[in-house]
């Protein structure tokens, strides 16, 4: 996995700029093209100076508020490497560099990151890093694949929902 996410950003992403860059100048010709080049340079410097300015400031806030500062520190990796991406010369890059460091669009790119930490770390250190994990509950029979109990002389209780029950999920020694 990590060899062909090596040569697909080394050899196929360069190939791929390079011929979105020759149909731009095509379509607007060889200056203007350059120029947006230049122009989206820039644009990726200036806002990687802004929200990662904003992003450690969040991440200071969060150590010294004592709340968890993974989210802040996801933010500020993300806009590290968007801005970093839309340094490089490319419209690609700079397409997918603007989605990392624009704040709409970076929580999907958290997420992806929390999916990836979720996986590889235990669950004491994600929490510690994160905060407490949320999840979600369903409230209806078991999903089990045990036969149900035999059924009881009592009639059922009405049907509420029980009283939510709040926790942490820890992994055993």
């Amino acid at each position: 996995m990590r060899r062909a996410l090596l040569i697909l950003f080394l050899v196929v992403l360069p190939v791929a700029e390079i011929g979105v860059i020759i149909l731009v100048g095509r379509a607007i010709g060889v200056p203007a093209t350059f120029l947006l080049l230049l122009v989206t340079t820039l644009v990726g410097t200036w806002l990687l100076r802004r929200e990662g300015t904003r992003a450690w400031r969040s991440f200071r806030d969060d150590l010294a508020a004592g709340r968890p500062p993974g989210n802040a520190a996801t933010d500020g990796l993300l806009v590290l490497v968007g801005g970093l991406l839309m340094v490089l010369p490319g419209f690609i890059t700079d397409a997918i560099g603007l989605l990392m460091v624009l704040p709409p669009t970076r929580g999907v790119g958290r997420s992806l990151v929390l999916r990836l930490v979720d996986r590889r770390m235990s669950s004491r250190a994600r929490a510690n890093l994160f905060g407490p994990r949320k999840v979600r509950v369903r409230y209806g029979p078991a999903q089990r694949n045990e036969p149900p109990p035999p059924p009881s002389s009592t009639p059922p209780p009405p049907s509420s929902p029980p009283p939510a029950i709040e926790g942490e999920i820890v992994d055993p020694p």
